[in-house]
This record gives C-alpha cells, structure tokens and sequence, in this order.
C-alpha cells in the first residue's frame, strides 16, 4: 500500500509513545522512560477513535553515502552532457560511473524508511510514525 497525503488510514497496532512512536510490541529501548522495577511510569492511555485518520505528511529516509551522491551527480553530467564530451573524457567518466555502481545498486537494495504524519479524527495527530502502522481505508 502507497500511503500519500489526504489518504484515510487506519492504525493497524497499538502504540506506544515514549519520545518516539513505536508498536507496544517492540521491546522497549533507551528512549522509554521506567523505574528501576521495570514498570512504566505512565498514568493512563489514551484512544485514538479506532485509530482512524488521514495522512498529513509522508516522509521518505534512505540515507545517502557520499559514493551514492557522486554517483548521482556523475550519471547526471553524463546523461545531460555526455553526447558533448571528447570520447576520451567520456570514457573517463563512464569508468567512474561504473566504480561507483555497487554502492548505487546497495543503495537502492536498501530498505527505504516511511514514516508519516496522520491526524486522527478526534484531532490528535501522530507524528513520525512508521508507515507500516497503518492501512488505507
């Protein structure tokens, strides 16, 4: 499912907050505030209208190496400019191209990170979450 803003969407799992949204069955991390027992120091929960709202931003993370940026940047200047090069400099920067190609290719393999931003409709909004909490109505 492709979440896009103005989609309705559903929340697919309980949540907790702690610093950052997480699904209540992660194990909990650093961030979660506990006492030296274990238990949370929470007073109560909260609901989120069957978790029903729409989806106000999408933000898509898949850092970059500086091999990732350089490939980008020389597969440009060749497709924009390589018809006008000298065939000895286009030769030398389809090489680089090429040098450069594994990390490209790890890069696209690389698991793209969705978070999103959904405002339930009982005005409460969710900020950062994982995309993969929801699904469309």
């Amino acid at each position: 499912m492709t979440l896009t803003v103005g989609r309705r969407v559903r929340l697919t799992a309980d949540v907790r907050l702690a610093g950052r949204v997480v699904p209540a069955a992660e194990p909990r991390g650093e961030t979660d505030t506990e006492t030296d027992s274990g238990a949370d120091t929470g007073a109560g929960f909260l609901v989120l209208a069957a978790g029903v709202g729409t989806v106000e931003r999408v933000d898509e993370d898949r850092p970059q190496s500086h091999e990732v940026r350089e490939y980008e940047r020389l597969k440009s200047l060749l497709d924009d400019f390589g018809h006008q090069m000298p065939p000895g400099s286009r030769q030398q920067l389809e090489e680089q191209i090429r040098s450069l190609e594994p990390a490209w290719v790890a890069y696209r393999e690389r698991k793209l990170r969705l978070t999103v931003r959904v405002r339930f409709d009982n005005g409460f909004a969710l900020d950062d979450a994982p995309g993969d909490l929801f699904t469309s109505l």
